[in-house]
């Protein structure tokens, strides 16, 4: 795996690679087993959109694995003066030995791989969130022993989780039921992606309907980062797409509840039932280290 651009470009048994990279990085670090894969290799992390996960949990995983991670804001590069991203790439990767970026344009991301020579990794933007849904797939294995068969449901915004869901629910034999409204809907090109998995896809406006039956349940913030001056109107058009004890009771009686964070609890998320399933939010916060951490191995480590 050269990249780690968007899960439309990995296969299924790549996305298990990852997933099994994973549990064992996790494994080998809560028995105090070394694994300094990455030793002196050094990690850019170009942030144009601020985080708390992204940057401490990539910023541990590197150092983790033998390697430093190195801060790049907007204000501390070229790019954020104007140099075209080709040259940044190019500049970049006679430095460092990768990339994560985590922006606004997807484009901005391929571009980096296009034209740099280094392994470049999307911490995030507009379009998907890759590690954030490697994380999750892999905090549901370990709570269910199993992801093939299992009825994923998202609940919100078709955002860059819905994407990013879709596609990798359905690459590793999820059923995925999207329930959001007619005029947020996720991106064409996933939906055009989901159209071959025929009755395993399923889209509605009716979240009791995507709900029923469903062993995870997934959501995310209304208003995502930087359509804050959408939130009073998101607020009325999204006020029925709420994970609450009421959707719950559709679900299988086993159901999980996954949240990528941060979560405004009142909102897409009643407070009783986040803290009913805090143990599995947080598991899934936690595994965005170890994912990543499989992403940087597989990536960098083969260079």
């Amino acid at each position: 795996m050269k990249h780690l651009l968007k899960l439309l470009d990995l296969s299924t048994e790549e996305i298990l690679d990852i997933l099994n990279t994973a549990d064992q990085l996790k494994y080998e670090l809560k028995h105090g087993i070394p694994h300094r894969h990455l030793e002196g290799k050094t990690l850019g992390m170009i942030f144009q959109k601020s985080s708390t996960r992204t940057r401490v949990s990539f910023e541990t995983g590197i150092y983790q694995l033998g390697g430093m991670g190195m801060f790049l804001s907007s204000r501390d590069l070229q790019i954020g003066r104007g140099e075209p991203v080709e040259d940044t790439a190019r500049v970049l990767s006679r430095y460092l030995d990768g990339i994560m970026i985590r922006t606004f344009e997807q484009k901005e991301v391929e571009d980096l791989a296009s034209y740099g020579s280094i392994p470049i990794i999307n911490g995030l933007t507009d379009f998907c969130h890759p590690c954030q849904i490697l994380a999750d797939m892999m905090t549901v294995r370990e709570h269910k022993g199993y992801l093939d068969g299992l009825k994923m449901c998202y609940i919100g915004d078709g955002n860059n989780m819905a994407n990013s869901l879709i596609v990798g629910g359905l690459k590793v034999g999820m059923n995925v039921a999207i329930a959001c409204p007619d005029a947020y809907q996720p991106d064409q090109q996933v939906l055009d992606f989901a159209a071959g998995y025929g009755d395993k896809f399923l889209m509605t406006p009716d979240c009791m309907e995507a709900a029923a039956d469903a062993d995870v349940l997934f959501t995310d913030v209304w208003a995502s980062m930087g359509q804050e001056d959408e939130a009073a109107a998101r607020r009325e058009i999204f006020k029925g797409y709420q994970i609450n004890n009421e959707l719950m009771k559709v679900a299988k009686s086993d159901c999980m509840v996954q949240h990528c964070l941060p979560a405004h609890r009142g909102e897409e998320i009643t407070a009783d039932v986040f803290e009913a399933h805090a143990n599995e939010i947080f598991d899934e916060a936690e595994n965005r280290l170890h994912a990543q951490k499989a992403v940087m191995v597989l990536t960098m480590g083969q260079q």
